[in-house]
């Protein structure tokens, strides 16, 4: 298996990151909105793929500013 460079991390992160998490939440809300439904599973998929199209690159531009603001807040020795 071919491995990255050590540059692209943080890309990489940012995208298994945005992408679990959006393939969770996409999930729980439409369970919740449409509960069980024949066709949940392509549903879900179709709402995660949206959801992560909008979380990547959010999450690109806002995890440098989280990191500045944790920094901020936690104590250096």
């Amino acid at each position: 298996m071919a491995r990255l460079p050590p540059k692209l991390a943080p890309l990489l992160f940012g995208f298994i990151l945005s992408g679990l998490m959006s393939l969770l939440v996409a999930g729980i809300s439409t369970f919740r909105n449409l509960g069980w439904t024949p066709d949940f599973l392509s549903l879900w998929a179709r709402s995660w793929l949206t959801a992560w199209a909008i979380a990547f690159p959010t999450v690109l531009v806002v995890a440098p500013l989280t990191r500045r603001l944790v920094q901020a807040c936690v104590r250096q020795d």
